[in-house]
This record gives structure tokens, sequence and C-alpha cells, in this order.
């Protein structure tokens, strides 16, 4: 049976889990939060790593801004992407006024920025705010 190994957004344990289990909402063992999320992961320049690199799924993150007008335009759209595609992909958010380090690794010019990420990898980034279906649609296509 294959398994993918999925990072606890409450608490960082990495969790395998049995890919025909995706779709059941599996709980982490430790502290029995959803493993896969509906709304996106809040991540700090200290959960980013172990979050991206250990999580089987590929994470997309918005790299993003509280004084960004289209931040903030696009906050409820990536939060119905993270809902589309759940047990696929998992986004999350990075608040780059308060977490410094890792917005700087990765040369974040502009906010809001989306990278994807596989395995600890960037795979793909763009720039912009965009509504749910094409987050959805761009995700899609990096795949």
């Amino acid at each position: 049976m294959e398994k993918i190994h999925a990072v606890c957004p409450s608490c960082q344990t990495v969790n395998a889990v049995l890919t025909e289990r995706i779709r059941q909402n599996p709980v982490c063992a430790k502290c029995a939060t959803s493993l896969l999320p509906v709304n996106p992961v809040e991540l700090t320049d200290q959960t980013f790593e172990r979050f991206i690199t250990r999580s089987t799924l590929p994470v997309l993150v918005d790299f993003w801004a509280p004084w960004c007008g289209p931040c903030k335009m696009m906050a409820p759209a990536f939060s119905q992407a993270a809902a589309a595609l759940q047990g696929q992909v998992i986004l999350a958010k990075m608040d780059t006024e308060a977490q410094r380090t890792v917005p700087a690794r990765f040369n974040i010019q502009s906010v809001p920025s989306l990278v994807l990420f596989r395995q600890g990898r960037e795979t793909a980034r763009t720039a912009g705010a965009m509504p749910a279906a094409q987050i959805q649609a761009w995700v899609k296509g990096q795949l």
C-alpha cells in the first residue's frame, strides 16, 4: 500500500497516510488535527522548512502582506482554492511583514506571490491577485 507524508499544520508532526485514506480526512496521530485542511495553513519562518520538505503533497504558498490591497482581495479566493484542492495540494500563507527570513531567501519582490513547492523545491511561481478558479487552473497546470 502506498503512503504519503503529511505534516500536521498544528503540531508539525510528520504523519504517514495511506493514499486510499486521503479522501477520508485523515487526522494527526499526535494531536488529532486534520492533516489536509480545507483552509490555508499559516506558516512561519520556524515552521516553513519542515512543512515544505516533509510533505509529500505539493505545497502552494501565498506570500502576502497585511498592507496589500490585492492580497486582502485574494484571501477569500485562496481559501476557496484550498477547499477545492484539498487532498491534491496543500495551500499555505506566509505574512512577509511578520516573517522575513523565508521571503528573503526566496527573493519575494512583490505580493501577493504564489510559489509552488514539491519535496522542498520551488517548481513554479506567479505574482498578482487571482480568483479561485484561476488559482486552481494555474496549480493544476503545474502538476
